[in-house]
Order: C-alpha cells, then structure tokens, then sequence
C-alpha cells in the first residue's frame, strides 16, 4: 500500500441516491476528509481504471457512476486500482458507454499504438473491437460494427447502423446504439441496454437488467432478461420478455407481452411474480 500527494482522474460508483457507504455526494461539489487517509480503510474512495468501479456497484438501475477528481494524500491498495484520498470532487456524472470509452483510454494510453495494418485495427465503418480478459472494455464505431468484452466487470459499447455488442462476465454491461442494433450480457448482475428502431436487449444471469433505452424514435424493440429475479423495461411500441425461476434456477414461469398490453406501460421495470403475473419492479 503506497501513500503520496497528487491530483488525479478517476471514476466513483454510487447507488441511485448518490450515495456510498452512507455519505451523501452531489455533483459539483467538493469533499474534504478529516484524518488518515488509507486505502479500504478512510478517507474517500474512487477508481483510476473505469471498470474497477463494478466491483463495488454493479452496472444497473440502482448504481450511478460520476467523474471524479482526487487531491491530496492518496494511497492505493493493492487489490485493483482503488485510490484513497483526502479531497474529492464530483466532476459530472457518467453512464456506460462513457466507461468504456475511458477504460479503453485507459489501456491504450499504456500500450504501443495499434498499426493500421494490424488485424486489430478497427476500420470507421466496420469495425470490430475484442477484449479478453478480467475488467475487459471494448468498443466498436461505425455502420456494421460489433464488439465483445469476455472476463470478469467486462463492458462492450457498439455504436452505429446494425451494430451488436456483447459483454460476458460478472458485473459487466453491454450499450448498443443504432438501427438493429443488438446487446447482450451475461453473468450475474449484469446491465445490457439497446438503443433505436428494432433493437434486442438480452440479459442472462442473477439480479440482472435489461432495457430498450427511453428515445423519441425507438420502437419495435424488444428486452429480454432471462436470469433469475431479472428485471426488463422497453419502450413505447417495443416488448419485453421475462422469466421467473427459483432459487435453485428452476424456469417456472416464461411470459411475453407488448408494451401496452397486460398492463404493461413503457418505460417501466417489470419482473414476474410467482404467479407468472408481471408486477413493477
């Protein structure tokens, strides 16, 4: 465990209160701890690698993520990049395609510039990214773009005209954006979310989450969580496709409807009660 004073960049989750282990944060805003600071010990804490921060709130409905920046005595653990500091100030509040992005800076800002004729290098119009590995990020640009993420607190983020993105991994999450676009994730936890016209959105694991995003123009999409106590939501004119099991994972119920029907509104999360009846989550 190192201990020194710097100003850095990193990245704070919380939960949808804007909360973390009881202190109440608020965006702008500047914080100042009184006494020793020490790495999962005291002081205020935040992560330099963007996907570190799933570890201690899962990508989701109930976590917020926010830009942070750390001052003054800092120490750092050892387990990930977790830093401790004295000062911190919530810069502006983030969502997950913006950590993957950063993860991605991240990494790159670390290793040797990728020639353009490498097989990884990703064209503008079809690109296809791929990241292996524990806190994976990958992330695809263009028309006809793909992307995947394997590992533990992985992301993937595909933007563009019949894009699809996929994340495997505990804690991860998966944003496509774009006409037919398709996203996927899977592992316990897990946050998928697709954006325009004819989207999917696929979750499967525990306590997991799945959403046509809320846009003016999205429809006939469809969100499908699959895991046990899963929850989905769509938007107007979109669907959702829900399970119930028991704990021991056991499907005992399966159920589909049209935003709009069976009580259904858009917009909202859903899961299925034990009596295979969709109730608000």
């Amino acid at each position: 465990m190192t201990q020194k004073k710097e100003t850095i960049t990193s990245y704070k989750g919380f939960n949808k209160n804007l909360q973390c282990r009881g202190f109440q944060y608020e965006i702008g805003k500047t914080f100042e701890h009184k006494g020793k600071v020490e790495a999962c010990g005291s002081g205020f804490h935040a992560c330099e690698y963007p996907l570190d921060v799933f570890g201690y709130y899962g990508p989701g409905e109930l976590s917020r993520f926010a830009v942070v920046e750390q001052s003054g005595d800092l120490s750092r653990g050892d387990d990930d990049t977790k830093v401790a500091s004295k000062s911190i100030t919530i810069k502006a509040e983030v969502d997950i395609p913006f950590l993957v992005k950063a993860a991605i800076e991240y990494t790159t800002s670390r290793c040797e510039p990728i020639k353009e004729d490498s097989p990884a290098f990703t064209d503008k119009n079809r690109g296809q990214a791929v990241a292996t590995g524990n806190r994976s990020a990958s992330s695809a640009t263009g028309n006809r773009s793909a992307s995947s993420a394997t590992g533990d607190n992985s992301a993937s983020s595909a933007t563009g005209y019949k894009s699809a993105s996929s994340a495997t991994g505990y804690n991860s999450a998966s944003s496509a954006t774009g006409n037919w676009s398709a996203s996927s994730a899977t592992g316990n936890r897990s946050a998928s979310s697709a954006t325009g016209n004819w989207s999917a959105s696929l979750t499967t694991g525990h306590y997991s989450e799945s959403q046509i995003k809320d846009q003016k123009d999205d429809q006939y999409g469809v969100a499908i969580s699959t895991g046990y106590e899963g929850k989905a939501k769509a938007s107007e004119g979109s669907a959702i496709v829900l399970t119930h099991r028991n704990s021991d994972g056991e499907i005992l119920h399966i159920r589909a409807s049209k935003v709009g029907e069976n009580g259904v509104k858009a917009d909202t999360w859903y899961q299925l009660d034990a009596n295979g009846q969709f109730v608000e989550a």
